[in-house]
């Protein structure tokens, strides 16, 4: 039984279809999440207007699509590091000591200028540009400070410097800067082992001070409650004779006084009755109040 080949028809219709099929696979593309998407065409080269994300037709067999990761990226530099590259970053401080810094860059490609970084850059740009900018960014930023600065209380200050000035660079060449991470910062031992002693004696001068402070505060506030004992014991005594001097005045000025102060300091047993200062003499009330003796009887 032999089988025939399919006829010319048939032939015409399978070429037609598998032409069809071509022609679609090149005239749509589907953009990934995360990606942008940048179009060269064969007759007017790279087009200024990126793709997002979603489907999107093209001029087959003339436009041409280049991928471009627009999320989060990061690239580190450390001792670490196998990609044939020195690793972590070499400086020298202020004072011209030897810093080892391992530090992580997180960029974005900037979707809005995805086009722009294709004909300027390619798709090598960190190579190109992220790293040897970032080395020398660090380098610069660490020769600002001194040794113990940077492993103590500038850390901070350091990480914003860098981030500062290639946060300029990397919006020149149109990707987006995160953050930059100073992951760790390394000095020769010798050299740690001496600022270490520094801070320490540092830290003893300060508790020295403020127990120096104490005892002032401690010696001014005795010499406050003193001159405030002190102030107390004048004006008791001001009072006391100011005391004085009026009731001897109100002794002079009423002399009865005098006679009913001594009654008062008689025996409370004793009535007295106060008469006229003409008279001169007290009289024993209970004399007068005693009733008279009965009379004896014959």
């Amino acid at each position: 039984m032999q089988v025939r080949p399919p006829g010319r028809p048939a032939a015409l219709l399978i070429g037609g279809l598998l032409a069809a099929a071509v022609l679609v696979s090149q005239s749509v593309k589907v953009i990934p999440a995360g990606y942008v998407g940048v179009v060269f065409s064969s007759f007017s080269g790279v087009k200024a207007q990126p793709l997002q994300e979603g489907i999107h037709f093209l001029v087959p067999f003339v436009d041409r699509v280049n991928l471009y990761d627009a999320r989060l990226q990061e690239v580190t530099l450390a001792h670490t590091t196998q990609d044939g590259d020195e690793g972590a970053i070499r400086a020298r401080s202020k004072e011209g000591l030897d810093i080892t810094a391992d530090v992580t860059v997180q960029f974005r490609v900037d979707r809005a200028k995805a086009a722009t970084l294709h004909k300027e850059l390619g798709r090598d740009y960190v190579r190109t540009v992220i790293r040897p900018q970032v080395r020398s960014k660090v380098r610069d930023a660490i020769g600002q400070f001194g040794a113990a600065d940077i492993i103590s209380s500038k850390r901070q200050e350091v990480e914003a410097s860098i981030t500062a000035e290639l946060r300029k660079i990397f919006e020149r060449n149109n990707l987006v800067l995160d953050s930059v991470l100073l992951r760790e910062l390394r000095i020769p031992d010798s050299i740690a082992k001496a600022i270490e002693q520094k801070q320490a004696a540092e830290q003893q001068v300060a508790v020295e001070r403020n127990r120096l402070q104490q005892s002032t505060i401690s010696a001014q506030r005795a010499v406050v409650e003193a001159e405030g004992a002190a102030k107390a014991s004048v004006a008791r005594a001001r009072g006391e004779a100011e005391a004085l001097s009026l009731r001897g005045r109100a002794l002079r000025e009423n002399p009865q006084l005098i006679q009913l102060t001594v009654a008062e300091k008689l025996s409370p047993g004793i009535q007295t009755v106060m008469l006229p200062s003409t008279g001169n003499f007290l009289l024993d009330v209970g004399t007068l109040t005693q009733p008279a003796k009965t009379a004896a009887k014959p």
